[in-house]
């Protein structure tokens, strides 16, 4: 089954190392990423969707980022 996550967070090193801990968990890039800028709190932020191939079968019950 394909899984499909989408990573947000501010635009900092945490978002990055987040991204970084992903792809070394064998997810994979989908797409670019995405940015908006929260007015708010003054800060960017970033989107970045990730896709994985694992075996099984889908259910809502799964948690992505164990897997």
């Amino acid at each position: 089954m394909k899984l499909y996550r989408y990573l947000t967070g501010p635009d900092d090193s945490a978002f990055c190392h987040r991204v970084t801990a992903a792809l070394n968990q064998g997810w994979s890039l989908h797409g670019g990423p995405t940015l908006t800028y929260d007015a708010e709190a003054k800060r960017v932020i970033c989107g970045q969707a990730i896709v994985k191939e694992v075996e099984g079968d889908y259910s809502p019950d799964l948690k992505l980022s164990e897997l």
